[in-house]
């Protein structure tokens, strides 16, 4: 994400202005918003505000009064850990459910979640009927089935599968 247009006020270790005081934006400046750093560096985003406060991080603030920081400060701190830039943590799968060939879709709301070991029971309440489906644990966080919430029962041939509407 590159930023510029707003007057950034660089930031000195110890919170303090910089000596050289000046506002500028450089077009090839690379500015990061601190969610993004702390993924990047690889702490959470309170230790990233903290170092912030601290004054550990260098930052530029946004007309808005926003930290950002710069990309070169990221790249400075991964060096003083003496660890090689981490690339961006890839994130779960999270599809939305666009269309899907099979006709037999049932909507229900999942009346029931049993979990053990690997395996999870799930039951739908479709109508006045109930439908039952074993599925693994890992779909049901993937997911986020819980109880009283909506799913879709994609039955195909002898299997059944449940998916849900975002």
């Amino acid at each position: 994400m590159i930023l510029c247009g707003y007057a950034n006020r660089i930031q000195a270790p110890g919170g303090e202005k910089g000596s050289r005081g000046e506002e500028r934006c450089e077009e090839e400046e690379v500015l990061l918003t601190p969610r993004a750093a702390a993924e990047r560096l690889g702490v959470s985003y309170s230790t990233l505000k903290q170092w912030i406060y601290k004054g550990t991080l260098r930052t530029s603030r946004t007309g808005g009064g926003h930290h950002r920081v710069p990309e070169a400060e990221v790249e400075r701190m991964l060096a003083a850990e003496g660890a090689p830039p981490k690339p961006p943590r890839p994130r779960l799968r999270s599809a939305v459910l666009v269309a899907i060939s099979g006709r037999n879709q049932l909507r229900g709301i999942v009346d029931e979640i049993r979990v053990d070991g690997l395996l999870a029971q799930v039951r739908l309440r479709i109508g006045d009927q109930r439908l039952t489906a074993v599925i693994t644990r890992d779909a049901i966080q993937e997911l986020k089935l819980k109880r009283g919430g909506s799913a879709l029962a994609i039955i195909k041939s002898t299997e059944v599968m449940i998916a849900r509407e975002q």
